[in-house]
């Protein structure tokens, strides 16, 4: 059996259940970490913690929440700036998301097949892609994004990064990244 080099990720968005656990098996996922700091759709009823986690187990996977961990809304208000916007470079230095991480890294030494998720369809704008796929990123971990349209497919995280960035570099002359945040537009 080939094991992946690679961490998941896939946002439900207005899809049924059905077509979640469809991609899910399509890429062999055993394991869905919901990286919701909310898990709880009012939209999407099948994705409240407690059915969602039902039905993946019906469905023969492991339903796992770590949005208290690596959620991209923390309960901490000094990972905020003054008009509300999440600041990310300050997430990755808090020890809350540094245990998030240390789960990631151990699923991926241990060769678990997991998938993050999150409610937001397109990576490009979530925080999977801009700060829990940058990190990864950086410690030579790659992100796939499923992609559900027409067909089930992956996006990597350095084509999302670029999505993001709209063009521009991720990182200046100087070697400096750009330091995301939640906003939608950079």
């Amino acid at each position: 059996m080939v094991h992946q080099s690679f961490i998941h990720s896939i946002g439900h968005g207005n899809k049924s259940i059905k077509e979640v656990i469809k991609a899910l098996r399509h890429f062999d996922i055993q394991y869905l970490l919901d990286v919701r700091s909310k898990p709880f759709s009012k939209w999407n009823p099948d994705f409240n913690r407690p059915l969602l986690k039902e039905t993946l187990k019906e469905a023969g996977l492991t339903y796992v929440f770590v949005g208290d961990s690596l959620g991209g809304l923390p309960s901490d208000r000094s990972c905020y700036d003054e008009s509300g916007k999440v600041l990310y470079e300050e997430i990755k230095e808090k020890d809350f998301f540094k245990s998030g991480l240390r789960r990631l890294f151990k699923a991926q030494e241990n060769k678990a097949k997991i998938a993050l998720m999150c409610s937001e369809t397109n990576p490009a704008a979530c925080h999977r892609s801009k700060l829990i796929g940058a990190v990864l990123m950086e410690r030579g971990i790659e992100m796939q994004h499923i992609i559900q349209k027409e067909r089930i497919y992956l996006k990597s995280q350095e084509t999302v990064l670029q999505e993001v960035m709209k063009g521009q570099p991720i990182a200046n002359l100087f070697g400096e990244s750009t330091l995301l945040t939640s906003r939608k537009e950079y």
